[in-house]
């Protein structure tokens, strides 16, 4: 019992910083710049890719920049419902894989130098970012079916198409990647779902 009011009190203080405008904006700076990264990291596939995919390619910075425009809708008090319910599920899904595919490539080559591990570090990162702001998200099971279906949609075009992340060390295990990648959709989904209907069940205990 004392543990579960130490953990209460501890996020309590926790949450005081992270709904404060001036972490969201250095937060919202921090995405911006992540974005960007991103986005040049990208350059060289989207070269090599048809126009009519680009959009699908740059997973990762997109998932980010769902996530400044929720934060944008923060600072400005109010919700921006779909962008967060896109954030959530992409920026967990996208953060997790990340982290899954360089320590998969750690695995298979021994080595993934100073980059892979700041990917890894960085991608964790975006999905803890995703958890902790589950308490601003005010998305409805409509927002969730829109993202689901990018979402799902995205793993087609990446899976179907060839459109997926080229990582030229795992190219043998793409099958088995790409059905990794379908569950950890339906898992980020499952997240938003699970946030949405808490939120229902409380404001059904305060009616």
């Amino acid at each position: 019992m004392e543990v579960v009011m130490f953990l209460r009190m501890v996020w309590t203080q926790l949450w005081m910083i992270l709904s404060h405008k001036s972490f969201l904006w250095i937060l919202l700076f921090i995405n911006i710049l992540g974005s960007v990264y991103g986005y040049d990291w990208y350059m060289w596939q989207l070269e090599i890719t048809e126009p009519k995919f680009w959009i699908f390619v740059p997973d990762s910075p997109t998932a980010t920049l769902f996530f400044c425009i929720a934060i944008i809708g923060w600072l400005l008090n109010r919700n921006f419902k779909l962008m967060e319910a896109l954030a959530l599920i992409t920026l967990v899904k996208y953060g997790l894989w990340a982290v899954a595919m360089n320590v998969l490539t750690l695995v298979v080559t021994g080595s993934i130098g100073w980059v892979g591990w700041m990917l890894i570090g960085s991608h964790f990162a975006m999905a803890l970012q995703g958890i902790l702001y589950l308490p601003k998200y005010k998305f409805t099971a409509w927002h969730i079916a829109i993202a689901a279906i990018w979402t799902l949609h995205n793993d087609v075009i990446d899976y179907v198409f060839g459109q997926m992340p080229i990582y030229h060390d795992l190219t043998q295990f793409s099958p088995q990647i790409g059905y990794f990648t379908f569950w950890l959709s339906i898992a980020c989904i499952a997240i938003a779902m699970w946030n949405y209907k808490s939120r229902l069940d409380l404001r059904m205990l305060k009616a």
